[in-house]
């Protein structure tokens, strides 16, 4: 089979007009191109998110070609990996698959910055044969086209493959295709300048909505202290023979108001916590000895309500069994605060949501598991939940808390994992080490 000769102009060698028919191919191109140009100019004018720009910018692309499959990959400088977003096909490519940049024929157009027609994937020693064994998808015929920024440099690539009807992508697809990626790039950067505007902008906000939160706060949390000395004077002057009842009583107020006034601390905190995570900050760590269990246990406390109303059951399970562990309780608290109160709503009643402990590994960890007998995760949710790419799908969700959990782990030199089918419940599970490791430390 013999390679087309490539080029990096948009022209591409179309045939000469020395024929009619020559003519009119040329006229289809064009009205293609045209085509193609106009389409990408009106997503580009719309007010979309970029998940969304970029599937509608790749189902363009694969509908003027007339290809079976396409991706796009953008760049993860942080890891040096092209990282797929968005994939069309019988057999996509789960997001969130990442591979590294100097490999593959992905890595080399994303590289060099030029466009590449492979007429054979599978006889190419740069294919880089992991996707399609993820897949089970075979590539045949492929071009690469790389996206740049205004100044130039790379972003990422776009790929499609597999040409219908028995013909091979080629130097006239090539054309149509540099139009489309050329406004692609265009339309990337367009919407990741607007978001970047959007997250300063809020991040500018977090530090006056802290201070004014710190200020409601502070009246709930002196009132907490008024009202029970009240209720405990109020209590110590009942006759002797209310006294025992009065004991209940007290117990019961103390503990309803030391969590009031717990609470009222965490929002603080937490309040605190998602200001860093928009600003790419994060507080420092206060590392002690603690038991799991009873952060847990604090955690139910504080959702028990909710699950109540919702009856939902909060259970526990080995977590006794599990030793101590150096670590910040607070954070670890805020972790699995945002793993189950995220599973309460998404659990059916009469269901339950478990906290489970598994004995310490050979390897100084232990393993903890939040497991919901809920509704489950489609698998393009699921694979995104703990990275960067995740998406909410909660009116009004933004993936923060999701990122908050990561970031904890991560700052404990732990991971995490996540198991989730559609109506079967999931399984998030999260590895600690016994105690943070002296690059953690510092």
């Amino acid at each position: 089979m013999t390679t087309p000769r490539r080029s990096n102009t948009a022209s591409h060698q179309l045939p000469k007009p020395e024929s009619q028919e020559a003519l009119t191919q040329l006229l289809a191109r064009r009205e293609l191109e045209l085509a193609a140009a106009l389409q990408m100019s009106e997503v580009f004018s719309q007010q979309i998110k970029l998940q969304d720009l970029l599937k509608q910018g790749l189902r363009i692309a694969l509908d003027v070609v007339n290809a079976e499959n396409g991706s796009v990959l953008l760049a993860d400088t942080d890891k040096r990996t092209l990282v797929f977003y968005h994939s069309i096909g019988e057999k996509p490519v789960p997001p969130g698959t990442e591979v590294p940049w100097d490999e593959g024929i992905a890595g080399t157009v994303y590289r060099t910055g030029r466009p590449e027609i492979v007429p054979d994937a599978q006889a190419d020693y740069r294919h880089f044969k992991k996707v399609d064994e993820t897949t089970g998808a075979i590539t045949h015929d492929m071009i690469t086209m790389p996206l740049k920024r205004w100044e130039g440099d790379p972003i990422g690539v776009i790929q499609v493959m597999n040409k219908r009807g028995g013909k091979f992508l080629d130097l006239d697809d090539m054309a149509i295709l540099t139009i489309i990626s050329d406004l692609a790039a265009v339309a990337i950067e367009h919407t990741r300048l607007v978001e970047a505007a959007k997250l300063a902008e809020v991040a500018q906000m977090m530090g006056d909505i802290t201070h004014d939160i710190k200020n409601l706060l502070l009246p709930v949390v002196c009132g907490a202290d008024i009202l029970q000395t009240e209720i405990n004077e109020l209590l110590d002057r009942l006759p002797a023979i209310e006294i025992k009842r009065a004991k209940a009583s007290r117990e019961l107020c103390n503990e309803v108001i030391q969590m009031l006034k717990d609470d009222a601390h965490r929002i603080h905190d937490r309040v605190g916590e998602i200001a860093d995570a928009v600003k790419g900050l994060s507080t420092p760590l206060d590392f002690s000895a603690c038991e799991v269990a009873d952060i847990v246990s604090n955690v139910f406390r504080s959702l028990g309500i909710l699950a109540q109303e919702k009856h939902v059951r909060l259970l526990t399970e080995n977590l006794e069994l599990l030793p101590l562990i150096v670590a910040d309780q607070r954070r670890l608290y805020n972790a699995f605060f945002n793993l189950i109160n995220n599973a309460i709503p998404e659990v059916p009643a009469g269901g339950s949501i478990t906290v489970c402990g598994q004995p310490p590994t050979s390897e100084g960890s232990i393993v903890v598991s939040v497991i919901d007998t809920g509704r489950g995760m489609p698998s393009e949710i699921r694979d995104r939940l703990f990275t960067k790419h995740v998406m909410s799908t909660k009116p009004g969700g933004t993936g923060l808390g999701s990122k908050i959990v990561k970031d904890v782990v991560d700052a404990h030199g732990g991971t995490i994992w996540v198991e989730s089918e559609l109506g079967a419940g999931t399984k998030i599970h999260i590895r600690l080490p016994h105690a943070p490791g002296e690059s953690v430390r510092s």
